[in-house]
């Protein structure tokens, strides 16, 4: 990579100073500092201040586990460096981590495919608004991001040439993948599905041996963080929590396990989770705002609507309103089993891939309605072709470059985690975001032509592969054969 940027400098340069403008203008004018974001600096000041890694209640601050410690030992040092809740100042530092996951897709792509699709990926993310958006967001989301580039980039290198320092770096990036959010370990999962699919076609015992070790160095080293996490949880609360709850819900806090079963059976889009889902609790829900689908019959919809005049004049789920929820729920299941589990699950997945990324600006998240003023109504449109056009270039490329050596560990890092995503009752866009990168890749596959004859396929593995293990000058011959 560093041979690509020096013959490359003016290209480089300027594509790089064209991120930093594109990042500076969302922190300037859409700086999101959320709800989230108050919980993760409060967790981060408490843990500077006192030590504690916990909430702040009225009378003391209470040990808590609901987040990882990732993000809030990113705010932490900011706040240690910069002053107490200093946002922007993290936001600033976000927007040059984003710039680094520009370089790390370039070098994904220059490894799989060659230098010049390099050069059309790192241009591709410098100028994608969506990541760009979230480096402005006081969110975990843009170093989730860096870490998952940084971890493919790594595995990438470590089955083209099984050095063990990258296996080692490859773990450490999953392991910070997984302190940010949880579902980082499907990341971890993705490499080491493919490191065992890899030592399955391996014909000699020592390469099945290398791969095995591969294997085992990355776990280790993904894992071991989370060691002292789980101690410090069973020694603090006496359970038994690797990483963070699915609810974040504290220790003896109630889950309305019926109610979130009862809202899988009919959500399948991010405006009902605005509408309804984060209503709850606290605010009122309005049954008029329930799309045709949460019932199936009149008699349906008057005790789904009984229902929610319960929980309005509560605005709280009570265990008792949870479990006729959950009948309720029950009883859409059995009469829609498809629709439940599959309908449902595959319009959520299309949802959180296809609709315009504007849930952190002033855009109507109803913005087919064209109810909004127009500079956000345009500007939800122009995000949702900009998105549309991103995923089909990637189709394209992905098709054009399906038998490149690795690119089936990015498509089954796509595969494990759009499927999960399907599980949860809340369909937001940004949790597709890790996945961008590997967009990106492929998008930018499709702006090149390839060989026909430089495409056949190779085998899976590390270790062996002609192809996997060329030296630096026979892959460098090899890339402009591609070009």
């Amino acid at each position: 990579m560093r041979e690509l940027i020096r013959r490359n400098l003016t290209f480089f340069l300027l594509a790089s100073v064209a991120a930093v403008i594109v990042r500076v203008f969302f922190i300037v004018h859409f700086p999101s500092v959320v709800n989230d974001s108050f919980v993760y600096g409060d967790i981060a000041k408490n843990w500077l201040q006192h030590g504690i890694y916990g909430l702040s209640g009225p009378d003391e601050i209470s040990p808590t586990y609901i987040r990882l410690p990732g993000y809030p030992a990113f705010l932490a040092f900011v706040f240690a460096i910069f002053g107490m809740e200093h946002y922007r100042a993290a936001l600033v530092i976000q927007a040059v981590l984003d710039v680094g996951t520009c370089f790390l897709c370039a070098d994904i792509a220059r490894r799989l495919i060659g230098s010049k699709a390099a050069k059309s990926t790192f241009l591709l993310a410098a100028l994608c608004p969506f990541l760009a958006d979230y480096a402005a967001a006081a969110l975990a989301e843009t170093l989730e991001i860096f870490c998952t580039a940084l971890a493919l980039d790594l595995a990438i290198a470590a089955f083209q040439n099984n050095k063990q320092l990258n296996w080692v770096c490859a773990g450490a990036a999953c392991a910070g993948a997984i302190l940010l959010r949880p579902d980082g370990v499907l990341l971890l999962v993705a490499i080491e599905a493919y490191l065992a699919f890899s030592v399955l076609f391996k014909a000699g015992a020592p390469e099945k041996l290398s791969g095995l070790r591969a294997s085992a160095v990355v776990l280790l080293v993904a894992v071991a963080p989370l060691v002292p996490w789980t101690f410090r949880n069973w020694h603090t609360f006496r359970r038994f929590q690797s990483l963070a709850p699915r609810y974040a819900n504290e220790e003896n806090e109630f889950v309305p396990g019926g109610f979130n079963r009862w809202v899988k059976t009919w959500i399948a889009d991010y405006t009902s989770v605005e509408e309804i889902y984060w209503q709850v609790p606290g605010s009122k829900i309005d049954p008029e705002q329930l799309p045709s689908r949460a019932f199936d019959s009149s008699e349906q919809q008057a005790a789904t609507s009984y229902l929610i005049e319960g929980y309005n004049d509560e605005l709280h789920v009570t265990p008792e309103l949870d479990e006729k929820f959950g009948e309720l729920a029950d009883q859409r299941i059995r009469a829609h089993p498809v629709r439940y589990y599959l309908g449902l699950p595959v319009l959520r997945i299309l949802d959180m891939w296809a609709r315009p990324r504007t849930e952190m600006l002033p855009c109507d998240s109803r913005w087919w309605e064209f109810n909004d003023e127009p500079r956000w109504s345009a500007l939800a449109v122009g995000f949702g072709a900009v998105n549309l056009a991103y995923l089909m270039c990637a189709l394209v490329g992905w098709l054009k470059s399906r038998a490149l050596p690795l690119t089936c560990l990015l498509l089954l890092f796509v595969i494990l985690r759009s499927p999960f995503l399907a599980t949860l009752e809340n369909p937001e866009p940004r949790y597709t975001l890790e996945m961008y990168p590997i967009v990106i890749v492929f998008a930018a596959a499709a702006l090149i032509r390839f060989v026909g004859r430089d495409m056949s396929p190779a085998p899976p593995g590390c270790l062996a592969g002609p192809q996997e293990g060329m030296d630096n000058e026979r892959r460098g011959d090899h890339e402009q054969r591609i070009l």
